[in-house]
């Protein structure tokens, strides 16, 4: 019998959470999509984890993001055409990280949708983007629902107004709101910032924000999937539960 990797084990037991927590909130697992970040993930995990059936990855950093979506996907291309069992049906590229505006060009290729759109202008960068290039594309409102000054995101009291505006643009996709809850142990905490993200992602359904297309919540990272899953999350965000983390890596509360 060939021995489990390390990778694959801890894939297993995120899975076997998240399953447990959908149960426990009364949800279905397979409602809600596993994302691996791979910020801290070496080459050949980026690689295992494909392998593995997994086909939502991540990345925030932009300067990276070009080298590892390269990679993957000729990894993935070669693995298909040889008819490699296990495969994902398709690879699919989220950008978590702050976006600059001077970086939507480089970004947009690459990416399947943006995570962490934050402000009328960088929304109309991406319209401008998409409408030179006839595309219609997928963002999340990111929410700083834990009002913390060194957060990113869109204040409560503003979501609805800028909400509106990015549901009026041709070339952008509202599917829903991303938010980031506090790095800490308090686990209340937490849960208290994705209730209220919660409150507001329904405020936009009664709006009619979006239309039907309007239903994800991305929100919950390794350190409180579980919480976030207990108040709606469609869309976990994990990477040191699965890769590991550097030191440098678990100060940055905005990589996963």
């Amino acid at each position: 019998m060939s021995r489990v990797s390390p990778l694959a084990e801890r894939l297993a037991q995120v899975k076997d959470r998240i399953a447990a927590a959908a149960l426990k909130a009364g949800r279905k697992a397979g409602d809600i999509t596993l994302v691996a970040v791979t910020k801290t993930a070496a080459p050949e995990q980026v690689r295992e984890i494909i392998g593995l059936g997994v086909g939502d990855l991540a990345e925030s950093r932009v300067q990276v993001l070009t080298q590892k979506v390269a990679q993957a996907n000729e990894f993935y291309e070669r693995k298909l055409k040889g008819g490699e069992p296990g495969l994902p049906p398709r690879l699919r590229w989220h950008m978590i990280g702050h976006l600059q505006r001077n970086k939507v060009k480089a970004v947009l290729p690459l990416v399947d949708c943006v995570h962490s759109l934050d402000s009328l202008r960088l929304a109309e960068e991406i319209e401008a983007f998409g409408g030179k290039t006839d595309r219609k594309i997928p963002v999340f409102l990111q929410l700083n629902a834990s009002e913390e000054k060194s957060k990113f995101g869109v204040a409560v009291g503003a979501a609805l107004h800028l909400a509106e505006q990015i549901d009026s643009m041709s070339h952008l996709a509202l599917l829903g709101l991303m938010t980031i809850a506090p790095l800490t142990s308090d686990m209340a905490e937490a849960r208290f910032v994705f209730a209220r993200t919660r409150e507001i992602f329904e405020e936009l359904q009664w709006h009619h924000i979006g239309g039907p297309g309007f239903r994800h919540l991305s929100m919950g990272m390794s350190n409180d999937f579980e919480e976030a899953i207990a108040e709606g999350a469609t869309m976990v965000r994990i990477g040191s539960a699965l890769f590991g983390a550097k030191s440098s890596d678990q100060l940055e509360e905005e990589t996963e």
